[in-house]
């Protein structure tokens, strides 16, 4: 894939977090437009980006959750360019983006 090629990402919420940074190594933040980690390569929130994103926002689960969405629909717009017939759907970026956050309730049992 040549970048030179990809469209310019949008002025949307800038991905400052999760805010860890070493010397050594490259951020757990998102590359975009493709939406991959910096350090590792997956998609982005990768596992340790998603550890260090609840360390960081502990006890601000609605600020968590209001920032992620916001980064929802930024990627949605960069992957949705980059690839409009078969890129994920919107239920897969949901769960991928806010869906895994510390601030769902388990479902209540029926008394």
């Amino acid at each position: 894939m040549i970048f030179a090629q990809l469209p310019q990402p949008r002025l949307g919420p800038h991905p400052e977090y999760p805010r860890h940074r070493t010397e050594s190594e490259p951020p757990h933040t998102p590359l975009r437009p493709v939406w991959a980690c910096r350090a590792c390569g997956q998609p982005w929130p990768c596992a340790e980006a998603r550890l260090m994103l609840k360390a960081e926002f502990d006890g601000r689960y609605a600020t968590l959750s209001i920032y992620l969405a916001g980064l929802l629909y930024e990627a949605m717009h960069d992957l949705y360019h980059l690839n409009p017939h078969d890129g994920p759907s919107p239920r897969d970026l949901f769960g991928r983006f806010v869906g895994w956050g510390p601030f769902r309730r388990p479902p209540t049992s029926a008394p």
